[in-house]
């Protein structure tokens, strides 16, 4: 009896590591979405100020973030510089990032 109590403990520890080591994983993967949503969201409303695009810069860069699986929380624009927020969420997780682009200083 106490072989198989001690192969249902060893088992059950290892569920419990696998399982968290997935959600390490998957909050791992959801930060590098949202730095990269961010990254896109900021060049793409940086393009519209420049000219390059044309249309609202903050709207840009809220359908940006859409494309990229996030959606945009702040947008600020400071003379020909954007900076954005954006939030990404996955299950219980919510993974936010700031980026911002522009012409150099």
């Amino acid at each position: 009896m106490s072989g198989l109590a001690t192969a249902v403990g060893v088992l059950v520890a290892a569920g419990t590591l696998v399982t968290g080591a997935v959600l390490l994983g998957e909050a791992a993967v959801l930060s590098q979405r949202a730095a990269s949503a961010a990254d896109a969201a900021a060049l793409a409303a940086a393009d519209t100020l420049s000219g390059a695009l044309t249309g609202d810069a903050c709207v840009r860069a809220g359908e940006t973030a859409v494309l990229n699986g996030a959606e945009l929380d702040s947008c600020v624009i400071s003379g020909a510089t954007a900076t954005v927020t954006v939030a990404a969420h996955s299950g219980a997780f919510a993974a936010h990032a700031v980026a911002r682009a522009g012409p150099p200083p």
